[in-house]
Parts: C-alpha cells; structure tokens; sequence
C-alpha cells in the first residue's frame, strides 16, 4: 500500500487490486485529476482509510486476505467511513454478483474488461454529484446539514453534531477540540469525517453554523442586524456582514428585504 501528503487540492482516490498491472492501467488515467493511492487487499484498504481522507474507492472484488464484497461491507457499515463512494470492479458478469456488490451498499459496478474512459465519467460523476450537495448545503441560508448525509449514520452524525454546534453557538471559543470532546471522538478522526462528508474543516462548519442560525433569526425579522451580529460572537455588524455576503452571496439588509418582499408575494 502507499500514502502521500494529501494537502494539494485534489480528490483522494483509493484502488484496490492484487494484480499491479490492473493498477498501472487505472492509474495512468487518473494521475492528473486526483491523488491515487493503492492497496493491494480490503485489510490494507482500510488501513490507509484510517489515515488519509479518502474520497472514492475503486476495487476490485477477487483478492487475497479480504475481497472487494467483504471491504464494500466493512466500509459502508462503518460510522466513520460508510460515506465514501465505492465503485466495485469485477470479471464476474452474473446479475446475482451484480445485485450482491448493490446490496452490500457499492455506489457503483463495472464489469471486466472495462474502457479506461468510462471508469474515469464514473468517477467524475459521483464526486460531482457530491460537490453539488455540499455546494448547495454552503451557499443556502436555511438549508440543513443533513442534506449532505449519503446514509442513516451519516444523517445521525450530522444531526448529532449539528445539535452540538447549535447549542455552544455562542461560545466564541468553540473549536474542533471541544466539538471531539462534546462527539466521544479523537480530533484526527472528527476531522477526517467532516472534511470526507463537507469537504469544510471543523472551524468552516462551525462558521457557517453560525452564519446559518443567523439567516434563521434574519428571516424571522424580530432582531436587529446589529443585534445578530454580537449574539453569533462577531466583532462588528459590518465584519458580520463581509462573512455573510461571502457565504450567501448578498448582504444580511439584502437577504431581509428579499425575505420580506417574498413573504409579501405570498401573501398579495
């Protein structure tokens, strides 16, 4: 197995396949959009899920020491890392082994032998899928955080942490240690789930929290800007204000007006 220093921007993606010239054939195509690490079985899969945020795996099903259908379980089963996308590999074309690799929770299935091509739109279109969500989850005011959750212990990982960071709000010291503590985790291990599920950091989603239970009060339009500005620990309406723009694309005074011209409509 490999690892690398992950901190450059792209995508991690990691494949799993006993035969190294699979390896080289996938890789090739892959090297210039994503960061590809390589394991040779599902137990050393999963060792390096432990350490880097991986996020999509390519597997193939016939290995040594664990197979592809016994890693797909592991993983989706598994609290922290059930939200990663697997895409199963297999010369097996039976529609039973297909329905197998779908119902232990595989995100997609490619049958032997395959075009490069094809493995790489596959890719593309689950991680675009996921940035679409997280995208929309970051930039809507009134959006909830479960929207992101790609399973039932992802959505209650989201709701539960979610809850935590609501209800330190107004803690201004609030930060990826005291959220570990509050979520019985270690730091490494909350990081890497936020990060894989958000692509945010810890310290971005408790800012956009914040900025999100601000346009919840701003919508119900009985405080002042001012007033919300101080509650969610900011130094001034008009720093306020700069982080709100850049999170929502408008000003809080915007976002108020177009709520209340809204609210109007409805009610003409």
């Amino acid at each position: 197995m490999s690892g690398h220093n992950t901190n450059i921007g792209k995508p991690v993606i990691l494949l799993v396949d006993d035969q190294w010239e699979i390896f080289d054939s996938i890789s090739d195509g892959l090297d210039e959009q994503y960061i590809v690490l390589k394991a040779v079985n599902g137990r050393d899969a999963l060792d390096i899920l432990k350490e880097e945020p991986v996020q999509l795996i390519v597997s193939d099903i016939v290995m040594p020491v664990m197979d592809g259908y016994e890693l797909c379980k592991t993983i989706k089963s598994n609290f922290e890392h059930c939200h990663v996308p697997v895409i199963l590999l297999t010369a097996k074309s039976t529609l039973q082994s297909k329905i197998k690799g779908l119902e232990l929770g595989a995100d997609a299935y490619i049958e032997k032998p395959f075009s490069p091509e094809y493995l790489k739109a596959q890719i593309a279109n689950l991680l675009a899928n996921r940035n679409k969500i997280r995208e929309y989850f970051a930039g809507s005011p009134l959006v909830h955080i479960k929207t992101m959750a790609h399973s039932k212990s992802d959505e209650i990982f989201l709701e539960k942490l979610q809850e935590i960071i609501l209800e330190n709000l107004f803690n201004i010291n609030l930060n990826v240690g005291h959220l570990a503590n509050m979520m019985n985790m270690s730091r490494p291990t909350l990081y890497r789930k936020i990060k894989s599920i958000s692509d945010l950091t810890p310290a971005d989603l408790i800012n956009i929290s914040r900025l999100k239970k601000a346009a919840e009060l701003l919508a119900e339009g009985s405080y002042k800007i001012y007033e919300i500005a101080n509650w969610m620990g900011y130094s001034s309406q008009t720093h306020f204000a700069r982080n709100f723009q850049k999170q929502f694309g408008m000003l809080p005074s915007e976002y108020v007006f177009k709520r209340q011209d809204n609210s109007a409509s409805r009610h003409d």
